[in-house]
């Protein structure tokens, strides 16, 4: 019986972040939690930051934890979200806080681009489906605002690299982060260069790319020593925490889709290489980079933040829900009243959510949902229809039947949401594992650590290790009109 190996991994999403101790044994993979933090952006003046020196000292206290409780690790890696970089300035100096992918400079970014090339061009060239929050348009909105910084920048580093960064001293992009960015050619998988230089950025603070289950470095003696840990290798998973849930679909064959369920959902399938064609940009999906050489063809939605910034709001005013309350809220409230446009402009940033959805009903001609179940039951049904419409848009563009939508992530956890989900797509959907992106993320160090030699492997220990709840559909047919509805709201 080989030794169970220790791997701690680090996965930070947009509300908190936590360590997670993973005891791999060769055959079975178990996780455990050590340190869950929040993650708070800062708002100084009109401009929203990421602490990611918080962040970091949140991590080291982790690192202690694991010293003192487990006696050590075996290797070390980190997941973030995905676009948001740090500039770093002469002798790797942090040029100050990151921006927050939220921040308002982007408005209107993405028609300044166009300007200089076309949309046409830049998804022929990138693959990538447009979001103003994009790191390429976040770098021309910090050129057009003639920002110092990109003047004195010598290295771009997406968060987690920024991470990997502090534990190694070691400064590279992984890829599967990069390719988020808008500026990377998905078939040679490097930087487009020529792309760069056509928007006038300096392409001097690019790095060289390294794929995901790479060993950056030991960890640096300084941070050994001073968390109790020994020198252990860094090891790069899919930084981009989609990447490692998307590691982490316990499926087999081809006949499947996926939704990475949170804040965010990422609905789509995986691809052997890049597809994009008139027809892929129109419908404004993504080629996004994946593990074993595999492409994330995908479409981001606006997932659970619409819950979760309603349960804020709510909080505010001083009505304290938890998420199952809510869920059980919505799930007594009646079905089909209003729809929404769940990736509708209105709802990236509101002052409130419930006000935001509200008025979007009644500018829509339909009755605002008041009471919280209501308004979580408008929530959650549209994000199952958007998930129909994706499906479908997804099927047409692939040329064929998707049997099955794996669900991971915390949103599995939603019971509701994943039956919605059945019913709208009339599919049967497998919820599980709720942890995938943790799981991904130890999942690939063990790739690098040579313990496991490829995805399917990576798979088979998940299949091993956890199980997944099935739902069917109910009564699809219920659906078509509230669909009809839906799409009249896209037109």
């Amino acid at each position: 019986m080989p030794a169970t190996r220790k791997i701690l991994a680090f996965d930070l999403g947009a509300e908190s972040g936590r360590g997670v101790l993973g005891r791999f044994d060769g055959q079975r993979l178990m996780l455990q939690d050590v340190h869950r933090f929040p993650n708070t952006p800062a708002a100084t003046l009109d401009t929203l930051h990421w602490d990611v020196l918080n962040l970091y000292n949140q991590m080291l206290a982790a690192m202690r934890k694991c010293a003192v409780e487990f006696g050590g690790v075996d290797s070390i890696g980190v997941d973030t979200w995905g676009v948001d970089f740090a500039l770093l300035g002469r002798s790797g100096t942090l040029l100050g806080n990151p921006r927050h992918y939220r921040d308002p400079h982007t408005e209107g970014v993405m028609e300044r681009a166009f300007e200089i090339v076309s949309k046409q061009e830049l998804f022929k060239r990138t693959g990538i489906q447009f979001m103003r929050f994009n790191s390429l348009f976040q770098l021309i909105a910090l050129q057009r605002d003639r920002s110092p910084f990109l003047d004195i920048a010598e290295t771009l580093l997406f968060i987690p690299d920024l991470l990997h960064y502090f534990f190694t001293g070691i400064k590279v992009n992984e890829y599967t982060d990069a390719s988020t960015s808008q500026m990377l050619d998905p078939v040679c998988r490097n930087w487009d260069f020529d792309l760069l230089a056509k928007f006038g950025l300096p392409t001097r603070m690019l790095g060289n790319i390294v794929p995901p289950g790479t060993e950056l470095g030991p960890l640096r003696s300084k941070i050994a020593s001073d968390t109790g840990l020994s020198p252990v290798p860094v090891i790069a998973p899919a930084t981009h925490d989609t990447g490692s849930a998307v590691a982490a679909v316990p499926a087999k064959g081809k006949n499947w889709a996926f939704i990475s369920s949170g804040t965010w959902s990422l609905m789509g399938a995986e691809i052997d290489s890049p597809l994009m064609n008139e027809e892929v940009r129109a419908a404004n999906f993504t080629n996004e980079g994946g593990v074993d050489g595999t492409i994330r063809f995908l479409k981001n939605i606006a997932g659970l933040w619409l819950v979760q910034e309603c349960r804020r709001a709510w909080e505010r005013a001083g009505q304290e829900f938890s998420y199952d309350g809510l869920a059980r809220l919505a799930e007594a409230a009646p079905p089909f009243v209003s729809v929404i446009d769940p990736d509708h402009t209105s709802f990236m940033l509101p002052a409130s959510m419930p006000e935001a959805i509200g008025q979007f009903c009644r500018q829509s001609g339909q009755p605002a949902p008041v009471e919280p179940g209501a308004v979580v039951r408008c929530a959650l049904e549209s994000l199952a229809l958007r998930y129909r419409w994706v499906l479908e848009k997804l099927e047409s563009l692939l040329g064929r039947q998707l049997e099955t939508i794996h669900i991971v992530g915390g949103g599995t956890q939603n019971i509701l949401l994943c039956q919605l989900t059945a019913d709208a797509c009339n599919r049967e959907i497998l919820a599980g594992p709720v942890e995938a992106t943790a799981l991904g993320n130890v999942l690939l160090q063990a790739v690098g650590l040579k313990l496991l030699g490829s995805l399917e492997q990576a798979r088979e220990v998940l299949r091993n290790s956890f199980d997944v709840h099935r739902y069917e559909p109910r009564e699809p047919a219920k659906w078509e009109e509230p669909y009809q509805r839906f799409l009249r709201l896209l037109s």
